[in-house]
This record gives structure tokens, sequence and C-alpha cells, in this order.
């Protein structure tokens, strides 16, 4: 199979679903009014609060939502075979996943840009709410811990990415300043501080930064300084105002992000290398069976509930007029899905470029690929990358900086939305402490902290993230079903979201059930137990939803 051929495929359909499918839900489903005041003008406070152009906003959407999943689920998934993966990825983009986004951010602007926690319990009761904020507030502090851990394994393993890694930050703070306080056009910005970004990614490529003598001299593993000094940075990001920092460099993040990725699709146009995967491959050695494990090991691309975090809990509250929610949410979904696209192609053709046995090497077996997803993907992706002229180690640099950045913004918003759900239970229990957004930052931080090191060498996060794959897609079908509330209450139509809604719900319960059977029969009651949990958590949210809408019902007929 020639890799122009899976392009033009997948582009053709989200042409398609971009056109019509989601014009179709803003009209016909969500009913999207200019005229109707958003958040973000009803509630200004100029920290979290604040109106957005649409293209700022979709940098930071499309940036936050993305992080390590497209590039780490697909490059795993493809051993099941590239046609499934390459299915799942477009086809649930366009159906489900970029649905499920657009729906949670038009349900939380019309709840005052509340998250979809909150909005849960206006439907379901006091119960359900806090529940839901429960198992969102656990899935995010798993989110920090990995991602701390897997930024700074990528910083030990490319050093060249830490330079542009961090030279990021002040120029983004610079951005914000000169948009928002200067009044300068974004356009003007936009162009110097890229620039200087390329600058710094080419100045890391040439002298990368190793960590590991300042470690020696403080007496720390150099993994852990670099995740002491990710939090540190994270605590005082949640924080400050969106304008300041997060905005900027979420839009500076997903320029860059989307001009690698044209590189990896001109370089993909230009070699065409033949994917050298199977098709089908429904038994790969030691693998889980495909249905349905590759429904949540492919979980950004085609679906995620984290991104019903992002789209509630930061997005909602900048969101300058209704409308722009279909660019924000469908069209935000679409470009991550193509990234997913980008990483199946750079893993079952770039790979072969410079050795055909390239493939069956890394994917001989689950364990191997397990262990090699992020280097099959940076080794694929650099190999396509090279084929324009540029230098390898310089293509290495570009994809691992490009990783780093997204796992970087969403544990940035990440930490944001854990403040958010703090001070929620603040207001809930009166705890005041959690109102406020420091102590509620440095609450996020230390409990993301504390999980990273529950296991030597900042793996404690990794103790629970084989069941965060289908947690995080039960999320989503819970995400989905706060927006079918919200539907019916308003008399709207609710098929395009019911259908996705029982598929989600139904695959990933299956998959939480079959985990947990898994973990028991080989002693692991640990993680048994957490799947029997979550499962519970689950049928409680579903239960008092389903009272609700009966209870609505009764009260109709009377």
């Amino acid at each position: 199979m020639s890799s122009v051929a899976i392009i033009v495929f997948a582009f053709f359909v989200y042409a398609l679903g971009f056109l019509f499918y989601s014009r179709y839900l803003s009209k016909r489903v969500f009913g999207l009014d200019d005229s109707r005041k958003t958040p973000a003008h009803e509630l200004e406070d100029g920290v979290d609060y604040v109106p957005t152009n649409r293209w700022i906003l979709l940098g930071h959407h499309f940036t936050s939502i993305t992080g390590a999943g497209p590039i780490v689920g697909p490059a795993i998934a493809v051993i099941w075979g590239w046609v499934p993966a390459l299915l799942w990825v477009v086809f649930g983009a366009v159906f489900i996943g970029a649905v499920h986004d657009f729906g949670a951010l038009v349900t939380s602007i019309r709840h005052r840009g509340n998250s979809i926690g909150t909005i849960l319990g206006e439907y379901a009761g006091e119960r359900a709410r806090v529940v839901f904020l429960l198992l969102i507030l656990a899935l995010a502090i798993l989110v920090n811990a990995v991602f701390a851990f897997v930024i700074a394994l990528l910083f030990i393993k490319f050093p060249s990415s830490v330079i542009p890694a961090w030279t990021i930050i002040p120029l983004a703070i610079l951005f914000g300043i000169s948009v928002y306080r200067f009044r300068v056009n974004f356009l003007i910005p936009t162009v110097v501080f890229l620039v200087l970004l390329y600058a710094s990614i080419y100045v890391g490529s040439m002298y990368p930064i190793d960590i590991k003598p300042l470690a020696g001299v403080l007496g720390v593993e150099p993994i852990m300084l670099w995740i002491v000094l990710l939090f540190t940075y994270t605590f005082f990001a949640s924080s400050l105002p969106v304008w300041l920092l997060l905005q900027p460099r979420d839009f500076l993040n997903g320029l860059q992000v989307v001009i690698l990725l044209a590189l990896i699709y001109v370089g993909a146009l230009i070699a065409n290398p033949s994917v050298v995967a199977p098709s089908l491959n429904p038994s790969p050695e030691g693998a889980p069976p495909m249905f349905p494990f590759l429904f949540i090991t492919i979980a950004c691309g085609a679906l995620s509930g984290f991104h019903a975090l992002v789209s509630s809990g930061t997005s909602s509250k900048q969101l300058y007029r209704e409308s722009d929610a279909r660019i924000v949410g469908y069209l935000g979904f679409l470009g991550e899905s193509s990234l997913a696209v980008a990483v199946i192609i750079a893993c079952t053709a770039g790979v072969a470029m410079l050795s055909a046995d390239r493939f069956a090497e890394l994917y001989s077996s689950w364990a191997s690929i397990k262990k090699s997803a992020v280097p099959a993907v940076v080794e694929g992706g650099a190999n396509l990358i090279s084929s324009l002229g540029l230098g390898m180690e310089l293509s290495r640099t570009l994809i691992a900086t490009l990783i780093v950045l997204f796992a970087a913004t969403t544990m940035d918003t990440s930490v944001r939305i854990q403040r958010y759900i703090l001070n929620e239970l603040g207001q809930i229990y009166s705890i005041k402490p959690l109102k406020n957004a420091w102590f509620a930052s440095l609450i996020a931080v230390l409990s993301s902290m504390g999980l990273v090191l529950a296991k030597e060498g900042g793996k404690g996060g990794l103790v629970f993230w084989p069941v965060f794959g289908a947690a995080n897609q039960l999320l989503a079908g819970l995400a989905l079903l706060v927006t079918y509330l919200y539907l019916r209450r308003e008399s709207r139509p609710t098929l395009p979201v019911v259908v996705p809604l029982v598929l989600v719900l139904f695959i990933t319960s299956v998959a939480m059930f079959m985990n947990l059977v898994n973990n028991a029969l080989k002693g692991d009651y640990l993680l048994a137990s957490v799947s029997g949990i979550i499962l519970i958590l689950e049928v409680a949210i579903v239960l008092e939803s389903v009272n609700a809408v009966r209870a609505e019902r009764r009260g109709v007929e009377t």
C-alpha cells in the first residue's frame, strides 16, 4: 500500500466530516447562536475567563488535547495491522471523537463555562457530580504523573530537545504581553516568535543539554531532577492568567506542530514509502485481543475522555462567540487525528526506509513495541523529514521536540484542570483553602508528585497506567452522557450523540472488565481493585442519570 493513498483517504474523509457533518451538528443538533453571550464575555475576569481569537484558542485547544496520546497509542496499535488502526483513527474521529469534544465544549458554554462534572450534578444530582469530579481528579493526577515521567525521560534520551522546550516559555510570555497589553497585531509576533522557536530547535540540535552532571552534584537521579523542575514550573503556570502563558504557549506550539506535520506529510508524499506492516494481524505475540483493546490503545486520535476536561475546563471559558466552537471543538480534534495518521505512516512505512527489516524488528512482539513505541515514531518521522534534505540529527530533534511540547502543554492544562476541580470541591464542602487558586495548585502538584515518587525512578504513575486507557474512554462515554442529557432537556436531536455513547460505554466497559479479570488472574489485586472501583463508579453515575431522566419524564407526564 502506498503512503500517499493513505494520506489522500484520510484527508478526504476529514474534509467531508468538517464541511458537512460538523455543519449539521452546529445548526441542527447544537443550534449555535452568535447572539448568545459566551461565558468568556459574561464572566470575564482576565485570568480564566478571557474572550479569545478563535485561531489562538484553536492553538491552545489543539495542543492541550493532543499530548503524547495520539503518538504512543497508534504507534503501538498498528501491531494489530495498519487497516483497523487507520479506520478507527479516521472514522472514529469524524463520528465519535470530534462529536465528543464539540459536544462537551457547547454543553459547557451553555452552562456558564462549568466543567462536565458540575453540569452532570445539575442533571443527575449532587452525588453523581461529586463522584464524577473525584474520578476526573484521579485521572488528572495520573496524567500529570505519567507525563512528567515521559517528558523527563525524553529530556534524557534526546537532550537536544531541552533548549527549545524551555525557550518557548519566555517566548510565550512575551507573545502574550505583546498581543494583550500592547495590542500588537498577533500576526507580527507570531512570525517573529515562531522564527525564534525554530532557531532554538537548531541551537538545541547543535548544543544538547545533559543534566546528569548537575544531578550528580546534587546527589539525585537525573530523571527526578527533571521531574521536580517540571512540577515547579507547572505550579506557577497553572495559576497565571491564561493570556500570559497558557494561550500563547499553546498557540505557538500549535503552529510549530502544524508546520512539523506538514514536513512529515510532504516528506511522505515525496518519498512515498510503501507500507511494510501487515494490513491485519489479529494475534500478535503476547498482545491482548484486538477487540476491545484496539479501541482503548488508540485513545487520543480517535476518542479521549481527557478532551472533555479541556473543552469544559479551559476552552469554554475563552470562546469568543458560539460559532467558534465548530472550529475549536470539531476541527481541533481532526487536527489531532491527522497527527495519529502521520504516526501510523511513520511507524508502518517510515521506519523501513533505511532498512526493510526494521518494522519486523520493532514489532516482533507486544513486549517489544511497548518499549519501542516512541523511538519508532522518532525514527520513522525523522526518516520522512530527512527525505526533504534535512539532516537526520535535526530531524530527530524536531520530532523529539514535538513530543515534548505536546506532553508539556497537556500537563500544563491538566494541572490547571485539577485546580478547577479542587476549587469546586472546596465550594461544595465549604473548605476555604481549596477555594484559593495558589493553594489548590499546590495540592494538585503535590498529589501528582506523590504518585510519581510512589515508585523508584519516578515510575509511580506507570503502576496504574495499564487501566488508564479503559478509564479514559469510560470518561468519554460519561461526557457523551452529559451532552445527551443536555440535548434531551433542550428537545434537540440526540441520535448523533446516543450512538457513540452506547458504543463507547459498551466497548470500554468490556475492556475494563477484562482488565479486572486479567489482573486478578495474574495476582495483581491492586490494579484489579482499581478497575473494579472505576466500573462501580461508572455504573453509579449511569444509574443516577437514568433515575434523573425517569424523574423528569414523570414530571412532564403529570
